[in-house]
């Protein structure tokens, strides 16, 4: 690669600083929540990002594939693919970033409007900055510093701009891979969906996903005759702390990942009753489990399904179980892998450091890429602050993974 070309390129992504917050703004403004989170979809903000794709860049090709969902007001949830041009179509390096967002929480924690950027000591503040704004502005404007400059790169340059990503991806990438022939076995394609302050993680593999709906009934009575009905709360949190058995059934570790174990926490608790003078007769919880490959996901549904029977004897409750979300694990990404080798290149490049192929327990888009038969990667250069209050990013670190990227796509 000619350095003073590299170096032109890098020069031209620094001259974006005020622009790359300037498109976080636009983009934060417009909250892009599933159904499922009580949203509208991702349709105005696709809007927003073709408007600035073809006003700012101007790819040679901008495909639109729309998910059908008569949940939401358009009908449909968007599916933006848009390819630059390169000296060969073989080998096309790919990055994937979702426009969905979560929902804020409770927005009380927050010290900003979470729909309204703020800029401070370096950092931006808003809902989508990190997740997965950072990713998508950052191949954007690196795509946009090699065509202002004239540059055409030795193999295409694709964007894959995806809905749904926060609630399941069957409308996003799932659709785009079961629907559409758009990727290629020799393609590079790169997920920034998940990273570290160093930005040193490559992922290359992630864990099972298995998401639990936990449903107790007993019978509800008045709270001072206890006796006439079944509690189901106090059944179901004697069933939560039984589950942390399954901690100890599964404790296999593997180092690559990071936490190194199997993971079974309790999260979400639906309602139960309105008052406090009311015995429960249902009560509804949730549990995340993040499981390393290699474990049988049967195995542990089996292991929930006799503990669950151990509290329905003891507590004279039924219990129903259900599954908002199973994936197993997918085949890991090799860390020989071209992509893995062609980007740690560009990471030591720009940051100077020497990248590390790893596990993650968090599930992302690149799964489905690897179900699929693509080696694909997940890299960022992030503070992993996603879904939290308060959510940040680096303007200093969407500079470098531009910088990064453009390196990717301009690399032979």
């Amino acid at each position: 690669m000619d350095p003073e070309m590299i170096k032109k390129v890098y020069d031209k992504i620094e001259s974006y600083r005020a622009s790359f917050v300037e498109l976080q703004r636009r983009l934060t403004a417009v909250p892009a929540l599933g159904p499922e989170n009580g949203g509208e979809g991702e349709a105005e903000k696709a809007k927003v990002i073709e408007e600035w794709m073809q006003g700012e860049i101007g790819f040679d090709t901008l495909e639109h594939y729309n998910s059908p969902d008569g949940r939401v007001p358009s009908g449909y949830r968007p599916n933006l693919v848009a390819v630059m041009k390169g000296a060969s179509s073989t080998g096309r390096r790919w990055i994937m970033a979702h426009m969905d967002v979560v929902p804020p929480g409770d927005e009380s924690l927050w010290e900003t409007d979470p729909y309204e950027v703020v800029e401070k000591d370096g950092m931006i503040f808003g809902r989508g900055v990190e997740d997965n704004q950072h990713g998508m502005v950052t191949a954007l404007f690196a795509a946009k510093a090699i065509k202002e400059l004239g540059i055409t790169p030795p193999h295409d340059i694709g964007l894959a701009l995806v809905a749904d990503e926060e609630t399941g991806s069957n409308h996003g990438i799932q659709y785009l891979l079961s629907e559409h022939d758009i990727f290629k076995e020799d393609d590079i394609i790169v997920v920034p969906d998940s990273g570290v302050p160093d930005g040193g993680d490559i992922e290359v593999a992630e864990k099972s996903i298995l998401w639990l709906k936990f449903e107790t009934e007993g019978k509800s009575c008045h709270a001072s005759s206890p006796d006439q009905g079944i509690n189901a709360h106090r059944a179901a949190a004697h069933l939560i702390t039984r589950l942390d058995k399954l901690q100890e059934i599964y404790d296999a570790r593997d180092e690559v990942f990071d936490p190194p174990m199997s993971t079974f926490e309790p999260t979400k608790k639906d309602g139960n009753v309105p008052n406090i003078n009311t015995l429960p007769g249902l009560d509804v919880f949730y549990m995340d489990m993040r499981i390393l490959p290699g474990i049988d996901l049967d195995d542990v549904m089996g292991k929930i399904e006799e503990i669950c029977s151990g509290v329905e004897k003891d507590f004279s409750v039924q219990i129903s179980v259900t599954s908002p979300q199973r994936e197993a694990a997918a085949p890991a990404t090799p860390p020989d892998a071209p992509a893995v080798k062609s980007l740690a290149a560009a990471i030591k490049d720009v940051y100077g450091i020497e990248a590390r192929p790893v596990g993650i327990g968090g599930g992302t888009c690149a799964a489905f890429f690897r179900r699929a038969g693509f080696k694909s990667v997940v890299w960022s250069k992030i503070d992993d602050v996603c879904h939290q209050p308060n959510e940040f990013t680096h303007i200093d670190n969407m500079l470098g993974d531009a910088k990064v990227f453009a390196h990717l796509f301009l690399q032979d």
